[in-house]
């Protein structure tokens, strides 16, 4: 994978001035087209190349209006304060019962490097090529399957709503409140404590941009903190200064010795995908960063590299002084296991345990934050009801319609699923979708790179090596296929109380919807009422914002309407300042 030790692609990018993105990129056209394709040269305020993108992309922001308050510090901590959650004090358990043995469960932790640095390759040559629109995921997907116009846009906003969930981080968050107290809770107290908590990280989000990055970061600097000081304490283990740790190489005799099964295996690889789960999130806020490409490729490759490092280190410690029997039953509490057998039951724990709340309160923040950009983007490209709810930053300069959505979804799933169920349940459930719209993402570098050449673009400032984005496409295929293959015990012997593959059949049922959706709203509707959809941009919190408000048209005005817009939605003659709304249409964001 390349790095950049080549000369990139240069551009000559202009001050905070009015110019024109084709007169940045001297010879370059404004509009180009392949088919019924259609590509505007566009230019935001990050100080990023001017860039083409297909025109059923939401229309890009010339100045951010959530800013430019991401540098390289919060670039890391963004990604690490995301990664450091609750899995790495959750999942060793789960992994080490999935894979059988010490040996391959820290195997399946170095391989979680390698996916996550696979995936980070691809997401860093989709920002090089869409370097000034954020919301990631839903971005590259749009620009990656235009057509049929916004069914992709459509089924990752149906996802990244239904299961924007961090309420498995709150739950675990929970359990180790109590765990502190060492009390026995309920599980409506547990619900309860999961709820203070995450209502807590949205007051501390929805004020202030700045002020929520600066939390993100000073939470993250004592997260990265923690997992040294375990990672520290477990070589004193192994080297024979833990008095109450009587045999701290027991796990190190035979480290290979167990039977790993399929389901095991596949189960193992979602608790480690879950746990490096955030290497992505700061390409949720790729306009706000300046000099967007180069600081990714650094500062989050740098991010990567340093929580890999960690997490070895830190099952390492686990596995020093536990015994491997103890944490194969330790569900969501290892690391209290690893305190407890080191310290004791002192204030020391107490205050240990702490640590772990509050890197599960920071992971909560990250998530919000990198979440809540990703869908104002689908909001603003005019696929969810209510365009301008999600699209304006008022009226405390941050998306508060994508938190409080966030927020209402996360207080539903603590409720109405069962406690001991909900983190091992939400956490199944959120990868299985994502492995397709992550294999879609994969295999889309192709399609966008074909395109590209035949518009005659040049290459992009960063690009992925094809065996990277091949072993990328590999891995999603089996995170895709082999949650079908049942545990051994039978159905109801899986990682939840109820049948194994719930989470498979809940994921699958979400994207038919989705489809069902797409074709009645876009296809089967507007041929019965005699309309047709367009999309017009329009203005929000007085031009501050921009977003596509998907309209309806009514047949017999098409020629009409068609030759007062251009391509992107603008009335014409008037590129520069997008109208509000478009007279004589009905927004078709909602079926009627």
């Amino acid at each position: 994978m390349s790095f950049s030790w080549r000369r990139p692609f240069k551009c000559e990018t202009a001050d905070e001035s009015n110019e024109r993105p084709d007169m940045l990129m001297p010879h370059a056209q404004e509009e180009l087209s392949d088919g019924n394709l259609k590509y505007t040269l566009e230019k935001g305020g990050n100080d990023s190349c001017p860039a083409y993108q297909e025109v059923s992309g939401a229309p890009v922001e010339r100045e951010s209006p959530l800013g430019y308050a991401v540098g390289s510090a919060t670039i890391i901590f963004l990604n690490i304060s995301k990664m450091i959650g609750t899995g790495i004090y959750s999942a060793p358990s789960g992994v080490l019962k999935g894979t059988g043995s010490v040996g391959l469960s820290l195997i399946y932790w170095a391989l979680g490097f390698f996916t996550s640095i696979a995936s980070f390759s691809v997401y860093l040559e989709y920002a090089a090529y869409f370097p000034n629109r954020s919301g990631s995921d839903v971005v590259y997907l749009e620009q990656a399957y235009p057509r049929p116009r916004w069914l992709l846009p459509t089924a990752y906003a149906f996802h990244a709503v239904a299961l924007s969930f961090g309420s498995g981080n709150a739950i675990v968050l929970a359990d180790y409140v109590f765990r502190i107290g060492n009390y026995a809770p309920s599980p409506w107290e547990v619900k309860g404590v999961a709820i203070a908590g995450y209502t807590a990280a949205l007051f501390c989000v929805m004020f202030h941009t700045r002020f929520s990055y600066w939390l993100s970061n000073g939470i993250g600097v004592l997260k990265v903190m923690t997992l040294v000081f375990i990672s520290i304490t477990g070589f004193v283990i192994l080297w024979g200064f833990a008095p109450r740790v009587s045999n701290p190489h027991a796990n190190f005799v035979d480290p290979f010795g167990g039977r790993p099964t399929p389901y095991g295996l596949t189960s193992a690889l979602y608790r480690v995908i879950f746990a490096y789960g955030g290497f992505e999130n700061a390409f949720n806020v790729v306009n706000e960063i300046k000099n967007p490409v180069k600081q990714l490729r650094r500062n989050g490759f740098l991010s990567l590299i340093l929580i890999s490092a960690l997490y070895l280190c830190a099952n390492i410690a686990y596995f020093a002084a536990v015994p491997k029997e103890d944490l194969r039953q330790a569900k969501q509490i290892a690391a209290s296991l690893f305190f407890t057998n080191v310290f004791g039951t002192s204030n020391a724990v107490r205050g240990f345990n702490f640590l772990i709340i509050l890197s599960s309160f920071g992971n909560i923040i990250a998530v919000m934050l990198g979440q809540s950009r990703l869908i104002r983007e689908c909001g603003r490209q005019g696929v969810l009801p209510f365009p301008r709810v999600w699209a304006s930053t008022r009226p405390f300069g941050t998306p508060l319609g994508p938190f409080l959505i966030k927020y209402g979804l996360n207080m539903l799933m603590i409720l109405a699923l069962p406690a001991g169920d909900t983190f091992n349940f939400i956490t199944d459930l959120q990868i299985y979708p994502s492995a397709l719209f992550y294999l879609l993402l994969a295999a889309g570098i192709y399609v966008v790179r074909y395109r590209r050449r035949r518009l005659g673009l040049p290459r992009a400032e960063f690009r992925a090596w094809d065996p990277i984005i091949i072993f990328n496409i590999l891995a999603n295929l089996y995170i895709f296929i082999m949650p079908w293959y049942p545990p051994e015990g039978g159905p109801f012997a899986g990682v939840v109380s109820f049948w194994y593959a719930t989470h498979v059949v809940v994921g699958i049922g979400i994207l038919v919807c989705c489809g069902i959706y797409y074709y009645l709203w876009v296809s089967l509707v507007p041929k019965l009422r005699g309309y047709r959809i367009r999309q017009v941009v329009i203005d929000v919190d007085d031009g501050a914002a921009q977003t596509h408000q998907l309209v309806k048209v009514p047949v017999e005005e098409l020629v009409e309407w068609d030759a007062a817009h251009d391509a992107v939605g603008r009335t014409l003659g008037d590129r520069g300042g997008p109208r509000d709304g478009a007279p004589g249409c009905k927004d078709a964001s909602i079926l009627p």
